[in-house]
């Protein structure tokens, strides 16, 4: 038996002494015993309440044996598709099959189906057909109701019905598995579990339903795009556990899909015992023949401090799954798991994370949130900060000043994402000067998104002078501690509200940085955000106007290509888009210009297009002039041929003087 993993075998089952399980946990993913799996949060959860649990990962949905390993469970059939949406784990926004799966032992792709959830529902169904299906996980919650499904690009139910499944555990679901398996437990019929917050389910009798919204209904939201925007803001108002209301969505033939409102928020307390639990913190022992699993690399050494958060990007799920509303664990249950991640034998002495969905968010946003909730119709920080935000880091800081005198720990990092805006707002420069000076390994990475601020409104992203703002103060921290540390940006092309005109912009904001970026995120339409929407129906549903929406994949390329117009395999591309756009005034030999003009043959005239990497290492030479400097004071400075030489540009220093 592999010593204290949960079972994945009929023979490890019997190890335990255990004949029939309370539950079966069908997964995705291979199956890792760590924290940052959903997996394992529920499976050692049920285990600390008395409740038996058998994994099966990655079971073949090809063949009805593959289910059978612990016969019928005793309570219910638990199903996650894993940590990843199945399709967003499949495919690229191209719609083009990815060549990994980083959830796979030795990253090998195709072990699970696409569309996980539905599959292993309906096997299920196909052996067992009374026991109860409980779905959950990232897949099931954001697609709880009627969505639209970008790879079919279609309108499609919700799992609830596809899955043949009878109730959704979702958001994080901590509360709700517990209370619906001690339910399950006390002998209450699962149709009868219509109760517990965060959970959805099916019924023909909406008649004790008391206080709900009703949405438009799935026919008519299917020929009418128009009202599932309408239907999805009823939704997103309706997110928070203290304000949310009862939902009711109707399907043909007398079915209606109910969701509750969601579960509570954890309390610290509450986060630490979860995160206290007996946990490997890696994967089963049986995939080491397969060189392990691949995903355990991102998180082995990294701190998750939060979850939820209240930023409100457009294109971001997490309002749907985690909620507005920040939770903590304490500093004591992180550096009790800091302190046994230095007991490591691989540990180096760097902790390569401390955060969250976004690490600089370490308390609720307001004093109010904890009891009346996030409003309805507000957010925190767009289009600029609210008047009532509580911005304070000095608990952040504290945590992190704690884990950097831990015996053995050389560097704790901050690589979750860091929200500018909020660190602008905080009066106090401290915690920004103590992350410039402690907990930047080089580099930062930040994402404005985008420049044009048309753009940033649909996204729910700041003014681009902010995030000006940021970039100079970055400097002149860093210019103070005599440190030379750069910025990486993260931008993202053909986001709804987004045209050739302002693709363009975003081009020549790069030119004029001397930058391209080496990453470029094409808007991925996933379920349940509100960019999604956007791009589905022509119309933001915050405040009903429509929305220009980038859907033909080559206007799509050709956007793409402006943000890494250098590269030469984007030339074609990139000239296209420019006549597109009537900006020909960029095709020539000026140095404002973003190509040279191109021969009959396509190819460029005058001197060669040099590559960005070698013109972008030319300007950090004669930008720092660090060779010139250290040949000065009588250092030894080796040449390294240019392609074996990794460097890092200081991609805003030149503007930020």
């Amino acid at each position: 038996m592999a010593e204290g993993f949960l079972p994945i075998t009929k023979e490890e089952m019997e190890e335990r002494g255990i004949g029939q399980p309370d539950f079966v946990y069908v997964i995705g993913d291979a199956y890792v015993d760590h924290p940052s799996f959903g997996h394992a949060i529920i499976s050692r959860l049920l285990e600390a309440h008395g409740y038996t649990v058998g994994i099966i990962s990655q079971p073949d949905w090809k063949d009805e044996k593959s289910i059978c390993v612990f016969g019928r469970p005793r309570l219910a059939f638990l199903v996650s598709a894993g940590n990843m949406d199945s399709m967003v784990n499949h495919y690229f926004v191209s719609k083009k099959r990815r060549p990994k799966d980083a959830y796979t032992p030795g990253g090998e792709m195709g072990k699970r189906p696409d569309r996980a959830t539905v599959a292993y529902g309906n096997l299920i169904r196909r052996v067992y057909k009374d026991v109860p299906v409980i779905v959950g996980g990232v897949e099931a919650s954001l697609r709880r109701l009627a969505h639209y499904d970008y790879w079919s690009d279609s309108f499609r139910r919700s799992v609830l019905l596809d899955a043949q499944a009878d109730l959704i555990s979702y958001g994080m679901g901590e509360r709700s598995i517990i209370e619906i398996a001690d339910a399950l437990n006390s002998g209450i019929h699962v149709k009868d579990i219509t109760f517990i917050a965060g959970t959805v389910y099916k019924t023909e009798d909406i008649s004790g339903v008391y206080d709900a919204l009703v949405l438009p209904c799935y026919e008519e939201m299917k020929g009418h795009p128009e009202r599932y925007a309408e239907s999805f803001q009823m939704q997103y108002e309706n997110t928070d556990p203290f304000t949310g209301k009862y939902l009711i969505e109707e399907y043909p033939k007398g079915t209606y899909v109910v969701q509750n409102p969601p579960a509570k928020p954890l309390t610290t307390e509450e986060m630490d015992a979860v995160y206290d639990l007996p946990y490997r913190y890696t994967y089963h022992p049986s995939y080491e023949e397969k060189g392990g699993v691949p995903a355990i690399t991102e998180i082995k050494f990294s701190l998750v401090s939060n979850r939820g958060c209240f930023g409100g990007c457009s294109f971001c799920a997490l309002t749907f799954h985690q909620g507005r509303t920040v939770q903590i664990r304490s500093h004591a249950s992180i550096l009790k798991e800091a302190v046994r991640l230095t007991k490591e034998p691989d540990f180096k002495g760097y902790i390569h994370d401390v955060g969250g969905p976004t690490a600089n968010f370490r308390h609720p946003s307001c004093e109010k949130q904890l009891s009346a909730g996030v409003c309805k119709k507000k957010q925190c920080l767009f289009p600029s900060p609210c008047k009532n935000l509580n911005v304070d880091h000095r608990d952040y800081l504290e945590l992190l000043r704690k884990l950097r005198s831990i015996e053995g720990v050389k560097k704790v990092f901050v690589r979750s994402g860091i929200r500018f805006d909020y660190l602008l707002a905080d009066p106090d420069d401290t915690f920004f000067r103590e992350l410039a000076e402690h907990h930047v390994s080089g580099q930062l990475k930040v994402a404005p998104e985008h420049i044009s601020d048309a753009v940033l409104k649909r996204m729910g992203k700041p003014e681009n002078a902010v995030y000006e703002r940021f970039v100079k103060k970055y400097h002149k921290i860093n210019g103070q501690l005599g440190k030379q540390q750069f910025l990486v940006p993260y931008f993202m092309s053909s986001h709804p509200g987004s045209t050739l005109k302002e693709a363009v912009e975003l081009a020549e904001y790069l030119r004029d940085l001397g930058y391209m970026p080496e990453q470029v995120q094409d808007f991925y339409p996933t379920p349940s955000t509100v960019s999604t929407v956007m791009y589905y129906t022509g119309i933001d549903p915050r405040d009903g106007k429509k929305v220009y929406v980038c859907r033909n994949p080559h206007e799509k390329a050709m956007q793409r290509a402006l943000i890494q117009y250098r590269n030469p395999k984007n030339y074609e591309l990139v000239y296209e888009a420019l006549q597109k756009a009537g900006r020909e005034d960029l095709i020539g030999f000026d140095k404002k210009c973003l190509i040279r003009p191109a021969h009959r043959n396509g190819i460029p005239q005058g001197r060669k297009q040099e590559s960005p990497g070698r013109e972008g290492f030319r300007q950090e030479q004669k930008g720092t002039g660090r060779k010139k400097e250290q040949q000065e004071k009588g250092r030894k400075v080796r040449d390294v041929p240019y392609k074996k030489k990794k460097t890092i540009r200081n991609v805003h220093k030149k503007k930020a003087e």
